[in-house]
């Protein structure tokens, strides 16, 4: 069975700077990165990820989870997600109107999955995320013999890469992800 865990803004935003780059309106993703170079136009289908994810084989699929922030009320993007197969974790932002509790939600879930139901000899746990705040989850997890593979753009933490028992670039899938 596969557990697969995604931070919907830190995909999307490292998706529009790896789109940035492509289309030329940055030198590369450092560029892109540290002048906030991002392309407006980029949006990834959910449908899109979803299958890229799973191989469209639900049946190995324990949990298809995305994480992210509570919407405006009549933004419909979060529908699109579930329609295509996730299951949703939304958290309100702050009163500045900052993303959190994301990386530790996505962290705990994880951990608790892998613990209570999951099997290290059968599992695979999927992270769709970049940062190395996850990385002290995936070394206890590894740890304890599970296999974690990290699927992001080629820009992710060196170390979650180096913590991770495999690396999936998305970068070369930025197009066929596109909606």
């Amino acid at each position: 069975m596969d557990y697969i865990y995604i931070d919907n803004s830190n995909l999307y935003i490292e998706g529009r700077r790896v789109s940035a780059v492509k289309q030329g309106n940055a030198k590369n993703i450092y560029d892109a990165m540290n002048n906030d170079i991002l392309d407006s136009t980029y949006t990834m289908s959910f449908g899109k990820l979803h299958e890229f994810l799973t191989g469209n084989d639900l049946s190995k699929i324990k949990r298809a989870a995305l994480f992210g922030s509570r919407p405006p009320p009549n933004d419909s993007i979060w529908r699109h997600a579930k329609s295509a197969g996730f299951e949703l974790h939304l958290e309100d932002r702050n009163f500045a109107n900052k993303e959190k509790k994301i990386d530790t939600a996505i962290a705990t879930f994880m951990t608790k999955d892998a613990y209570k139901q999951g099997d290290p000899d059968e599992d695979l746990f999927v992270l769709v995320a970049g940062d190395r705040d996850y990385v002290p989850t995936l070394t206890e997890l590894a740890a304890d013999g599970y296999k974690v593979e990290v699927v992001f753009w080629n820009h992710a933490a060196a170390e979650l890469k180096k913590a991770a028992h495999k690396f999936t670039s998305l970068d070369d899938h930025l197009e066929h992800l596109r909606v």
